[in-house]
Order: structure tokens, then sequence, then C-alpha cells
């Protein structure tokens, strides 16, 4: 099999010792790792690559706080996971500019803490069921539903007929509700 392998033991563990070789050869090995997986779990490539660069980042700082040296690929899937939920959320908080709507004039200015943190909590919910997606559904629906490119935009960045990604977003926009509905606040606890 072709397919690079992560960094080995050795490497690793001087890497927690602190060697700075050692670090530095452990972050080169584990690059195209990361970059993959980012690609899988963000929601553009812009996102990808800077996931993977701030997981870079965590890894050349934080190497020594990894407790086994078998875990590396399960940590940096975290952290590159954790990333793109982060970069998801920030899209979500902070979409472009858009016209005042009717809810915005009825919103009282200053919302209670409660408020505030349960908006958090949906926010978190829905960025979570949206990384859950299979790859090709996630980026239909961030680029679509969240981007709010055009259907033919979406479609010819990700070489697709409009009826492919019509039929993509529909299965992610249905996922989406079926993971918010099984997990909903207050539960259904038959």
């Amino acid at each position: 099999m072709a397919e690079a392998t992560w960094p080995g033991e050795r490497l690793i563990v001087a890497a927690q010792r602190g060697d700075v070789e050692s670090i530095s050869a452990l972050v080169s090995g584990s690059h195209p790792h990361v970059r993959r997986f980012a690609r899988t779990l963000c929601a553009t490539p812009e996102d990808a690559e800077d996931a993977a660069q701030e997981a870079l980042i965590i890894l050349y700082r934080k190497i020594g706080t990894l407790r086994a040296t078998g875990a590396l690929a399960s940590w940096m899937f975290r952290i590159v996971r954790n990333e793109c939920l982060r970069r998801a959320r920030l899209t979500l908080r902070h979409p472009p500019p858009a016209v005042p709507s009717a809810y915005d004039a009825e919103r009282p200015a200053a919302s209670s803490a409660e408020d505030e943190v349960l908006r958090r909590l949906e926010a978190d919910r829905v960025a979570a069921a949206v990384a859950a997606l299979p790859a090709d559904q996630r980026n239909v629906l961030i680029m679509r539903d969240i981007q709010g490119l055009s259907g033919r935009m979406v479609a010819g960045a990700l070489g697709l007929s409009v009826a492919a990604m019509k039929s993509r977003l529909h299965r992610a926009r249905a996922a989406v509700q079926r993971t918010l509905e099984s997990t909903s606040w207050g539960g259904d606890d038959d």
C-alpha cells in the first residue's frame, strides 16, 4: 500500500521529551494526514487549510501532553474535528451581513444569560449534526444553506449536476433534521 504512515513511536517519544528536531519531523510527518482529515471534515477548502494549520500548531505546542504515543492519530483527528466545528459555529454565528428581519426588530435588545446559553447550545447541536454528515452532503449543505451560494454555483463548484446537488442537499437536510429531532431538548424518553 502506497499510503504514508503516521510518524513512528520513537519520533513521538523524542518529540514529547522536547527534542526540537523531532517535533519538527513529527509535524512534517503528520501534515499529510492532518490535511486529509481537515478536507473531509471542514466545509470549505479554505477552512480545511486553516484547520490543518491550527492543528499542526497545537501539535507543535502541546505534543508533551499526549499521554499515549499510539493515540497520535485519534488526538489529531479530534483537534481537526474541533477546529472544523469551531469554524462552522463561527459561520453560523456570524453569517454574511443581511437585511434586518422582523425577528430582529421583535427580539429584546438585551437577552438573558440563559437565553444566550440556550442559543449557543442549539448552535452547537446544529454544528455537530452538520459535522456528522458524510463529506459530500456536508459540503453541499454548508455551501448552499450556510454560505448562501446559489444551487448552480454549488453544483458547479462541486462538479455536480444541479439535480445531483439538490438530491444531496435534500438528504443532508433530512439527516440534520433527524439528528436534531432525536437529540431534542427534554427528549422523547419513551
